[in-house]
């Protein structure tokens, strides 16, 4: 059956080409969002660009006919402007005025004239009051991401004969077909040969001994040892296997994406910079020009604002935790490092003086093209799908971009662990040669005991 689709201000904020994602059904923007559309086409950053394209797109369909009695789509279906229906009855105490409830209205307008008439929003409030007279409201699913616990993790634990295990460190090379992973839904055991991911990390485990495990990594055809386990870039030891992985990802300078997601503490900043750092500093020549860091933030991603001073002062507040994890990484004596923090201080001072490590404001990042450089992008659950993908296509020759964030722990009110520019990026470039991704587990928390403790309970 034949749906019409009424739009909200936000699904075209949020995705200016929803108009065209809905196949053969019929689209309606009512009036209200228009005039939200043109509050909005001004505003610095995606979302003025996003209105402004929304507006320019509209004024081109307004060519093919009068917007007001519904032109065709190239998908089939109709795209109309619907004005106010002040006609329509809602319940006494709501504001007739509100663009919500004009939203509402309309849809109940055109349910009574017999179309099937469904509110897309991503605004909760609006599907509750649309639910509770009625009306149908859902939310725009076309870019979202699967539901957290479906995400691509990175990793895969699997069984293999204690034969085969044996024989890894040998023959560097495990045959897929020799693993399996055993059927828990099953009552009768039963083998299933596992999926692999290009650069999926595998935990390898003896089906006779499931004490006895090796690492490795899906390299396309077959499963291969790790090459950096046993490193110490910038003194730093991984502490558990999802540590052993990223550091892995970190140190391949073949692959110049990773995507690093997991709960606070589990060392996802701290092991980024120690590896920078490693890459900047330790080695001849250098492999990396320097270290860029940059955050989310809705205070400067799309302007750094009238107040005194210059960029640096005013994103030097989101830069604290990149400093917290600098102190211990420029004085690993964990007895003595506080003792003057003056001196520690001036040591993490001359990393930003020497420009061994740089910040910047997002929104500065997306206009350039850089090379060789290790940039940094932390609490990227808080990017947008859009951003995220500026971003990543910045990239230059030699450069490795690292995404970091947790998914659950989103800043950004029109995102959720689905709509996120990490989760989005997460799964476009899950099985990209170019790309390793891993997820840390709660119990990987290295911070402090409470941390993990909270990790797990809250």
């Amino acid at each position: 059956m034949k749906k019409t689709y009424i739009l909200d201000t936000n699904i075209l904020l949020q995705a200016p080409h929803a108009i065209t994602s809905f196949e053969d059904n019929d689209i309606v923007l009512p009036i209200s969002v228009l005039e939200e559309l043109d509050k909005h086409k001004n505003a610095e950053g995606e979302k003025g660009a996003n209105a402004r394209s929304v507006i320019r797109a509209l004024d081109k369909y307004r060519l093919f006919g009068k917007l007001t009695e519904g032109i065709k789509l190239e998908s089939g279906g109709t795209l109309r402007l619907q004005l106010n229906c002040s006609h329509v009855e809602l319940p006494d105490t709501w504001d007739e005025e509100k663009s919500d409830n004009r939203i509402l209205k309309i849809c109940k307008h055109l349910n009574e004239n017999g179309e099937n008439a469904i509110i897309v929003t991503n605004d909760i409030i609006l599907r509750i009051k649309a639910d509770s007279i009625g009306l149908k409201a859902e939310e725009f699913t076309t870019d979202r991401s699967p539901e957290i616990e479906k995400q691509y993790k990175g990793r895969i634990k699997v069984w293999v004969s204690d034969k085969i295990l044996n024989q890894f460190k040998k023959k560097k090379e495990i045959n897929p077909k020799d693993t399996y992973l055993v059927d828990e839904d099953s009552e009768e055991f039963k083998k299933i040969i596992p999926d692999f991911v290009q650069n999926q990390f595998v935990i390898l485990t003896s089906d006779s001994n499931p004490k006895k495990t090796m690492l490795g990594k899906y390299n396309g055809e077959a499963i291969v040892p790790l090459v950096y386990s046993n490193c110490t870039p910038f003194g730093v030891k991984p502490r558990n296997v999802g540590q052993v992985f990223m550091q892995e990802a970190l140190m391949d300078n073949e692959i110049p994406l990773v995507i690093i997601k997991g709960a606070a503490g589990t060392a996802k900043t701290f092991y980024s910079l120690a590896v920078g750092l490693s890459k900047v500093m330790d080695s001849s020549p250098k492999e990396y020009r320097k270290i860029l860091i940059s955050r989310p933030n809705a205070e400067f991603d799309d302007d750094i604002g009238f107040l005194p001073g210059d960029e640096q002062s005013k994103i030097s507040p989101l830069l604290r935790p990149i400093r917290d994890n600098l102190e211990i990484l420029v004085d690993g004596n964990e007895e003595k490092r506080y003792e003057d923090e003056v001196i520690l201080r001036d040591k993490i001072d001359e990393l930003f003086d020497r420009e061994i490590i740089t910040a910047q404001a997002l929104n500065f990042i997306r206009g350039r093209s850089l090379v060789k450089t290790w940039l940094i992008i932390d609490e990227a659950q808080n990017l947008t799908p859009k951003q995220a993908k500026g971003i990543i296509t910045r990239a230059g020759k030699d450069t490795k971009v690292i995404l970091l964030g947790d998914p659950a722990q989103i800043d950004n009110p029109l995102l959720d662990e689905r709509t996120n520019g990490l989760s989005f990026a997460s799964e476009k470039m899950k099985g990209s040669k170019l790309c390793y991704q891993i997820t840390m587990k709660d119990d990987e928390c290295e911070r402090s005991l409470l941390a993990m403790d909270a990790a797990k309970r809250m």
